[in-house]
């Protein structure tokens, strides 16, 4: 997607498309169904394509100066790579997540020398909390470049250039249905744009959480999906701004349990260590490809991220710690002179 002078941002983008052929076949699937295994990007997610998107842009529109403060609201991937494109570009970084964020992707922030700062899951179930907390971290950091991942056309832009003609590129035209989840909304719109532009007969289908899955004032720390986010039955105004609605042909529901039952077929099945979103992202391709209508069809679903990222046992209640404000660790005296 970069140039070789680009450093980080050079590997980001041409994912490998893999067919999965094992999975298919113990599921008994009768449509092709491929996944673009969005982990091998340098940071290790989809998101480090919105990332880059997001900080070339600010960039040349000399909205980010050297050494300055970049700053979000995340549920984790999109921080890290911007955490990865800050320490690579001269930027520093702070990010505000949910309290139930796994434990690896607040370490891996820290790792790239970010700030974060975790806000009890309660907080999000109050009336107009999003809009809220985005106050809070523009007012808490005035002198910040606040990058928007939900508002940003940086974002969906991103992928309409890079993910959607990757993927018309390697399935040489021939996909039919693609499938993702919505975070930003950025993934879905922007490739679903493209392939659409392409091919108008191409279905755009999220997946999105059941009931047990969500956050509630009866239960507010769910088994959650983190990164799949429900987009039917929710007012307009809570939709992440990136969120095209016109894109999107069908939503299909699963929950955390079946996500959690098809990342590890796919991790048994072809060796493909996929986190949890991913799995509710093939629960639903695999929902599509065996209703007879499709069989034949070419189904290409993401792999947003790595499994790896969610070893840590679930968070299914609050502690004190995790509602600190948390440094990154000080780099060694021989590091930090470098």
């Amino acid at each position: 997607m970069g140039t070789q002078n680009d450093h980080f941002a050079a590997l980001v983008g041409n994912t490998p498309l893999l067919e999965l052929r094992r999975l298919a076949e113990r599921l008994e699937i009768a449509s092709r169904v491929f996944a673009k295994i969005e982990y091998l990007n340098p940071a290790g997610s989809i998101k480090d394509r919105t990332a880059w998107g997001i900080i070339r842009e600010a960039e040349e529109k000399g909205a980010l100066k050297p050494g300055q403060l970049i700053v979000d609201l995340t549920s984790g991937n999109t921080g890290i790579g911007l955490a990865a494109l800050a320490a690579a570009r001269g930027y520093r970084s702070k990010f505000y997540l949910r309290n139930t964020i796994s434990e690896d992707k607040i370490r891996l922030l820290h790792q790239y020398g970010a700030e974060t700062v975790l806000i009890d899951n309660s907080v999000f179930l109050e009336t107009g909390a999003i809009h809220a907390i985005i106050d809070r971290v523009r007012r808490e950091n005035p002198d910040a470049y606040y990058t928007n991942q939900r508002g940003n056309p940086a974002n969906p832009r991103v992928h309409f250039e890079t993910t959607g003609p990757e993927i018309w590129r390697e399935t040489k035209g021939e996909v039919d249905i693609f499938v993702a989840a919505v975070g930003t909304g950025g993934t879905i719109s922007g490739t679903g744009r493209f392939l659409k532009a392409q091919k108008p007969g191409v279905k755009v289908v999220v997946v999105e959480p059941g009931a047990a899955s969500i956050p509630s004032a009866e239960t507010p720390y769910p088994d959650s999906i983190e990164g799949v986010h429900k987009v039917t039955d929710v007012e307009t105004a809570y939709l992440p701004e990136n969120f095209d609605a016109a894109v999107v042909d069908e939503v299909i529901v699963t929950d955390t349990a079946q996500a959690r039952e098809f990342a590890r077929a796919l991790a048994q099945e072809e060796g493909i260590l996929a986190g949890t979103s991913s799995g509710a992202v093939l629960f639903a391709a695999a929902t599509l490809g065996r209703r007879p209508e499709n069989a034949g069809k070419t189904i290409v679903a993401i792999v947003a991220d790595s499994g790896e990222r969610y070893l840590s046992p679930p968070k299914l209640g609050p502690t004190v710690a995790q509602t600190e404000t948390a440094s990154p660790p000080s780099l060694p005296v021989a590091a930090a002179a470098y």
